[in-house]
């Protein structure tokens, strides 16, 4: 048996590489004996701003680099996560409600006096020493190393420590920081901001669960001479107000030619797939009919699109791949489109062909684009939904399926049950 794993929409060799490496571990480790073989198809597919980003008024082009600043996701503020999508958003916010100064002076601070706060800029400050290199990451008992190098973020934390020692709103905290228990607070902020500061940076390369992400705030705070869950009793007062402060044409404005160059991967894989979606359709095709033998194919997001497409064409052809004994989708639109209408492979409303595979559909109720499958092909017996949880907040669900292994083991499962 082999496996092949397409990527979604948005994702370049430097993120498919590991999401591959992890994938084929997962597997290799329920099917020892099978192969797992990639099927990169973003850099001869995918989307580019092929004039650099000229059309969008106010927006200078990309750099040198061809790369934009990384961009903040949307989504909506609130504090049912835990704050994680306000940080993702903004990840000093919470620092800057620490910079305002208190209400009255407690006494604390006198002149020449080392403040707690001014002890958590060092500790952040040697923390940066110890990882601008980049052989920091080579101690293997080092948890907060394994954890950086099992979410994809290792590369990252360098330029997060030095954009956080930098920011006014951290040494501003530092200063205000005149007693213990607002060092205690300024520590647990700061390790929260650095986490959502590696996780924007990272953005669609970040693997990380809701637990990983936790472990890594607990670890940080931990080399910031501090603990993780020390009392967030003024950022919490105030971060409804934040959030209203965030939004608006103001700062739309700001961010408009970042948030259009960093969604363009992601966006502009999928309208360019919808207008010229063919070459893909005939790659994986080929691509799928390479090898003799059971044949699972795997389909990410947009991946799982262009799937169920070609595979849908093959059998109203009736030319459905031999040897093809499962189709899986992973946070995909496709049952999305075909309500739309808009699937390539299907007439609008119409069923799956004679010679459609069975088709294991796994969503993540937070996935904001994840959607069920079952309900759209009612009384359709191949076709399976499955739901799992990451515990994370749009759009880190996205690419976090990988991580589960309640993923892997509903895909054996799903295996066995074709195979019988």
């Amino acid at each position: 048996m082999r496996f092949l794993f397409v990527h979604g929409t948005g994702v370049r060799r430097e993120g498919y590489d590991p999401l591959f490496e992890l994938v084929a571990r997962e597997l290799g480790a329920r099917f020892p004996d099978a192969g797992v073989e990639p099927c990169y198809w973003g850099d001869e597919y995918g989307a580019t701003l092929s004039a650099g980003g000229a059309s969008i008024p106010g927006f200078v082009g990309l750099s040198g680099g061809g790369r934009p600043e990384p961009v903040e996701p949307a989504g909506l503020v609130g504090r049912a996560d835990g704050g994680w999508t306000l940080l993702f958003v903004d990840p000093l916010c919470e620092l800057r409600v620490l910079a305002e100064p208190p209400g009255e002076d407690d006494g604390f601070g006198a002149p020449g006096t080392r403040t707690p706060g001014q002890a958590v800029g060092e500790h952040l400050a040697a923390l940066a020493a110890d990882t601008v290199d980049a052989d920091a990451v080579s101690a293997a008992a080092d948890q907060l190393t394994a954890v950086l190098a099992a979410t994809g973020l290792a590369r990252h934390l360098p330029g997060a420590l030095q954009r956080l020692a930098a920011a006014e709103e951290f040494t501003g905290a530092c200063e205000q920081a005149a007693d213990p228990a607002a060092a205690a607070e300024l520590t647990a902020v700061t390790a929260r901001a650095l986490t959502a500061e590696l996780l924007t940076a990272a953005g669609s390369e970040a693997l990380c669960t809701a637990e990983e992400r936790d472990r890594l705030v607990e670890l940080l705070a931990d080399r910031l001479g501090g603990a993780a869950r020390g009392p967030l009793g003024r950022t919490a007062g105030v971060l409804g107000k934040l959030g209203m402060r965030l939004g608006g044409q103001r700062l739309l404005d700001r961010h408009r030619g970042a948030l259009t160059v960093g969604a363009t991967p992601a966006l502009g894989d999928i309208l360019r797939y919808q207008a010229r979606g063919g070459p893909l359709r005939a790659y994986l095709a080929e691509r799928i009919a390479a090898a003799p033998g059971p044949t699972v194919v795997i389909g990410h997001s947009l991946g799982g699109i262009a799937l169920v497409d070609s595979l849908a064409l093959a059998a109203a052809r009736r030319e459905a791949p031999e040897g093809l004994r499962l189709l899986v989708t992973v946070g995909s639109q496709a049952p999305f489109l075909h309500e739309l209408g808009a699937l390539n492979g299907l007439e609008p409303g119409a069923a799956l062909p004679p010679g459609f595979p069975a088709w294991l559909n796994v969503y993540d109720p937070a996935d904001l684009l994840g959607y069920r499958a079952a309900p759209v092909f009612p009384g359709d017996a191949r076709v399976t939904d499955h739901e799992v949880t990451s515990r994370q907040p749009f759009p880190y669900c996205h690419s976090a399926y990988f991580k589960l292994p309640a993923l892997y083991d509903r895909i054996a499962a799903a295996v066995a049950g074709a195979a019988s």
